[in-house]
């Protein structure tokens, strides 16, 4: 620690009995001022909306802080075990909302606020999206540290403060166009930058064997090129209950300001390059890695993470226990979020072997007890394999002891199947080949003692197929842990009018015990609660038909089915089977073969990743369509679509509580959860989709009357790829047929030819992966019955109860008590 930051010697004791802070309309208002006029020095000539929201959420944070300290010094006096949940994306949205709902202040600063002549609403409009994450993986790690705090369990996050978050997304001519996501250019008022905490990190160089003063040989990395991660922390409030745990940040910076020495010569450049490549490792969210660069900044991204938190988990037992480990694994447990922080498990091991003097086999044990390793993805090509030329480049220590860990591992693998060299191979942590690979989701398999999957599909999937010779040799050390969504954020804050509606018939329990929904059960056939249930989804709609208005300049029908599929652009996720049945009802509509049609608003939204052109041409596709359907007075209000720009949190609040049909149509046995689906279930959408994913277990839950199920199984979908030939079903199909006809006449690009070759290419190729016209039969007729479900009001409206009323098991309340119980194993620890 920096002599600035080291602690004074005795303080006055007096230090800490600060006076609990107001938690009254009065007190809001008094502290709100004096944010407001000392502390940001403004007067009533001011008229800048972000000085009155920061003052707010400076007037919230005191609060959050407050009881961020009583619960670490809970956790400290108990000597708890804790956990740690380490992922390279945390996508928090707003915070000021869930702030005031989690503090119980909800309802008391809205009168504060008007007492000030002040908006809360308008205020929280105000916040930037947290930009620290792109898809379901960061949200569902936002969602999961809710939990943990509403259950009162002693967890911490541990990710990177990006700079720049995930790029704001326009539309121009069709086009995705990308620009930076700036989103802590006005500061953020949630942090608190903790320099005490500041850790080193080392890149580059080269290891050295020495012997220490007992004449054994000790390993040194040496010459390296360092940086210094500095934590900044912000506070995840449990439900009403006090406790307040804390989300640790990390943002690089360079060990010195800039080179003296250079700079007095005059190379002023020179002097602030290394400045400025250390902070570009937490400048961008997840780099592009298409490129060598790109593949190393992401590779360095990983390690400062893993690196920073391990150090300061370990600085800080050390404080509390000296250099005695003995019970460090009882203490402990790491939760690595998918394969980008499993470079943490050869980290440990070099942290515990070179800084802290521990040998091979003791550190080993202390790895394989602490790591937990949760699988996100089904798709080979997603896991995070690195050439090992550029690994030993940055990390060369870490490598060494990969290839230790490597090498006894394949020894134990040998034993267990002697003679297996094609075993050996598929199995190894180096990946040999052409150019050599370190397979991370191999060395985090190997280093932990808990592999789980997030979808009981999912996990069986990963035991049955990519990781099968690993569950032959450790059937134990696999698990599922379905995933699921936290309510506070997807029912009571986004959707008040259902909460408010719940909440009033079965009462207040649910918002912490997701549960006590299914006594809603006996309601939903009840046409007194059916007309309140209506007038609340009638008036989400029109709030998201005023988004969609501003925003695309349509007019969405609040009376038609509002048809959402949201979520990250990817040819597995299939926006185009839904833009297919698209160009099938306007084809319909246009022959006047309107018999069974219901009125219907199709809403997409999801960004696709800068490099993924054939992501990028779906969108096109997706607003070619929506440009000629929208504009033809044939269609009219019958079918509208629109391509909503810049899909965040914050829009997924507005979009949710409106939806009357989910889309979740993934090809069976891709999709390894999906927590989307959970939300719009929750507020009282109806799924349509495959069994893939949590679908499953959606429509375990809902019956299969509340739910519209098409397409191959997964096994289905092996057995169709043999000998599958999608310009034979289009033959067949004269609806199917129709649509690619108009596709491949170019009527959605007549001004654009060929424009649409590569994705028609795809979808009638025999190497298709995602059997898209496999599937379109079965999703049209779905569909078919979707509508005419819908134009049955009472009975579409008792599908939309039922389907909240049994998302119950949907809530991460759940997940987290099965992790904690099977594998944290925390004591609950609540704040005095």
């Amino acid at each position: 620690m920096s002599p600035r930051y080291a602690c004074t010697v005795n303080p006055n004791p007096e230090l800490n009995n600060t006076p609990e802070l107001g938690m009254d309309e009065k007190s809001l208002e008094q502290d709100f001022k004096s944010y407001y006029g000392n502390h940001l020095a403004q007067d009533k000539g001011c008229a800048s909306g972000h000085y009155l929201y920061t003052s707010l959420a400076l007037t919230l944070r005191d609060r959050l802080f407050e009881r961020m300290k009583k619960t670490k010094m809970a956790y400290s006096e108990s000597k708890c075990k804790q956990a740690y949940y380490m992922s390279m994306e945390f996508l928090m949205g707003r915070a000021m909302g869930n702030a005031a709902l989690n503090l119980g202040l909800s309802e008391t600063v809205t009168k504060a606020m008007v007492e000030l002549g002040l908006d809360f609403e308008e205020l929280t409009e105000l916040e930037h999206d947290a930009g620290l994450g792109n898809g379901g993986l960061g949200r569902l790690a936002a969602c999961f540290i809710d939990s943990c705090a509403t259950l009162q369990l002693p967890v911490t996050g541990y990710g990177i403060r990006y700079e720049y978050g995930m790029f704001q997304q326009s539309i121009e001519n069709g086009n995705q166009m990308e620009s930076p996501d700036h989103w802590l250019r006005d500061g953020n008022p949630w942090e608190l930058e903790r320099p005490e905490y500041t850790q080193r990190i080392k890149f580059g160089g080269h290891t050295e064997f020495r012997k220490n003063v007992a004449g054994n040989m000790s390993v040194h990395w040496v010459d390296s090129n360092d940086i210094l991660a500095v934590p900044y922390d912000l506070p995840i409030p449990g439900y009403q209950n006090g406790t307040v745990n804390k989300l640790r940040l990390w943002k690089s910076e360079a060990t010195d300001e800039f080179n003296l020495e250079d700079f007095n010569a005059g190379s002023y450049t020179e002097a602030v390059a290394s400045k400025n490549a250390a902070e570009n490792i937490s400048m961008v969210l997840y780099p592009n890695d298409a490129s060598e660069n790109g593949k190393e900044l992401r590779l360095r991204q990983q390690y400062f993470l893993a690196s920073a938190s391990l150090q300061d988990i370990l600085n800080h037992w050390i404080t509390n226990n000296g250099e005695n480990f003995d019970d460090f694994a009882e203490k402990n447990c790491f939760q690595l979020n998918d394969t980008h922080p499993t470079v943490g498990v050869a980290e440990l091991m070099r942290l515990l072997m070179d800084e802290h003097n521990m040998g091979w086999d003791k550190a080993w044990t202390i790895v394989t007890k602490t790591m937990a390793y949760t699988n996100h993805t089904l798709l080979p090509e997603a896991l995070e394999r690195w050439p090992v030329h550029m690994f030993g480049r940055l990390l060369p220590r870490v490598l060494e002891i990969i290839y230790e860990i490597n090498a006894r591992f394949l020894s134990e693998v040998a034993r267990k199947w002697p003679g297996d060299k094609a075993r050996l191979a598929s199995m190894s942590i180096i990946e040999e080949g052409g150019q050599q690979q370190v397979r991370m989701a191999h060395l985090a398999i190997v280093g932990s003692f808990s592999v789980n999957g997030v979808a009981a599909l999912h996990s069986e999937l990963l035991q049955k197929g990519l990781f099968n010779n690993f569950y032959q040799l450790w059937p134990n050390k696999f698990n599922n842990k379905t995933n699921g969504v936290t309510q506070r954020r997807w029912m009571a804050w986004c959707n008040p009018a259902l909460t408010e509606l719940v909440s009033e018939t079965i009462g207040e329990q649910w918002v912490t015990d997701l549960d006590q929904l299914k006594k809603l059960t006996p309601f939903a056939n009840s046409t007194a609660f059916q007309r309140k249930w209506n007038d609340v989804k009638k008036a989400n709609k029109t709030r998201l038909a005023d988004l969609v208005k501003q925003s695309c300049g349509v007019t969405f029908d609040t009376d038609a089915m509002f048809d959402i599929q949201v979520k990250r652009i990817h040819e597995y996720k299939r926006q185009l089977l839904n833009v297919l049945h698209v160009i099938h009802l306007y084809d319909r509509i246009k022959r006047g073969d309107t018999k069974g049609i219901v009125k219907r608003c199709v809403l997409f939204g999801g960004k696709a990743a800068p490099g993924y052109a054939m992501a990028k041409d779906i969108i096109k596709l997706i607003n070619n369509v929506a440009n000629v359907v929208n504009n033809d007075p044939d269609v009219g209000d019958r079918l509208k679509v629109v391509f909503l720009p810049n899909y965040q949190v914050s829009a997924m609040e507005v979009i949710c509580p409106a939806a009357d049909l989910s889309e979740q149509v993934s090809t069976a046995g891709k999709e390894a959860s999906g927590t989307g689906n959970m939300k719009f279930m929750m507020n009282g959408a109806v799924t349509i989709g495959t069994l893939d994913g949590a679908n499953i277990e959606i429509r375990e839950e809902a019956g299969d009357e509340n739910f519209f199920l098409f397409g191959l199984t997964e096994d289905e979908v092996e057995k169709e790829r043999v000998g599958y030939n999608p310009r034979a079903i289009i033959a067949k199909d004269r609806d199917l047929k129709r649509v690619v006809d108009l596709l491949e006449g170019g009527h959605f690009n007549q001004f654009e030819p060929n424009r649409f070759d590569n994705i028609i290419n795809a979808f009638t190729s025999h190497n298709d992966p995602w059997m898209t016209i496999a599937d379109f039969r079965s999703y049209i007729d779905a569909q078919h019955l979707a509508g005419l479900a819908y134009q049955d009001q009472e009975r579409w409206t008792a599908m939309s109860i039922m389907n909240t009323a049994t998302s119950g098991k949907f809530s991460t309340d759940r997940t987290m008590e099965e992790y904690n119980n099977e594998i944290w194993k925390l004591e609950k620890v609540s704040p005095k």
